[in-house]
């Protein structure tokens, strides 16, 4: 009998916030197919709002939806034997009220199955998260650079560039640590500051333009293989998949034109006998 895959959870992830233990791998997902691969590899997959940017060519994340997010969770749970599954709560979802962040968060939970759900925010969201984990709800924080708050802040601004920033990212962690959030990712800040942040807080930080002496690193997958246009500096491009993906449309349409393809071996044929009864006839 096969012996059933035991998924890594929470508390798994939390465990490994230790400098003298391997970084988190994380990655962003939102499909069966890359899940199943990435499922092999990663420690944590993020069925991420930034399918907005890369998958349905929004600007930003701020026309993601709670449909999408669930619709996207629930083709990576598909996907995965293994790794821990965190599904963003998209804008708008859970500002309202901790009431109303409730109610979409077990939504997201129920109809998925996923592991946890993420909010964006420090010590502002701290109150939403302590009503959340208290009734079950495992949440991943969010700190730094927060692409929900884009429009309001007019544009992607490293933070902790400043003594005062530093000040609140370092109160912005104690206040989502407290109130019982299992990790938190640090997006774009000042690689010593998430350096301290990571040292001040007994939870994981997994970074994300945030140096590297976060507990886990987490990238975009569409960015790191190549098939976004526009990445930050922070991305490291590992493959050049739009390249390839070009490259094989240039010689299927080569084909087609030339009448290369479908060639024989790409036919369904009939068999020899009914071809030759109907010959007879």
């Amino acid at each position: 009998m096969e012996q059933m895959t035991k998924r890594l959870n929470i508390t798994d992830i939390r465990a490994r916030k230790d400098s003298g233990n391997t970084p988190l791998v994380c990655l962003t997902a939102y499909t069966t197919p890359m899940a199943r691969i990435l499922d092999r590899h990663a420690d944590l997959l993020l069925v991420g709002d930034s399918i907005g940017n890369v998958l349905y060519g929004m600007e930003n994340t701020l026309g993601v939806d709670l449909e999408i997010m669930i619709r996207h969770g629930q083709a990576v749970m598909r996907g995965v034997t293994r790794t821990c599954v965190v599904i963003d709560m998209p804008f708008g979802s859970y500002e309202e009220s901790k009431e109303a962040a409730y109610r979409n968060a077990s939504r997201i939970m129920k109809e998925t199955g996923c592991d946890a759900v993420k909010l964006e925010g420090g010590s502002g969201i701290a109150p939403t998260i302590e009503y959340l984990t208290s009734r079950n709800i495992p949440v991943m924080a969010h700190i730094g650079l927060l692409p929900q708050s884009v429009v309001k802040e007019g544009g992607y601004k490293i933070k902790g560039k400043t003594r005062e920033d530093e000040t609140r990212l370092l109160d912005d962690a104690k206040a989502i640590e407290k109130a019982g959030a299992f990790a938190v990712v640090i997006e774009g800040t000042v690689a010593d500051v998430a350096t301290k942040i990571t040292k001040a807080i007994s939870i994981p930080t997994i970074g994300i333009g945030a140096g590297a002496a976060c507990d886990g690193q987490i990238l975009v997958i569409d960015d790191m293989l190549g098939m976004t246009e526009h990445t930050a500096k922070f991305v490291k491009k590992y493959a050049n998949i739009a390249a390839d993906i070009e490259n094989a449309v240039v010689e299927y349409t080569k084909d087609v034109r030339a009448r290369a393809f479908p060639a024989a071996e790409h036919i369904y044929t009939r068999p020899i006998s009914v071809v030759t009864k109907d010959k007879a006839s």
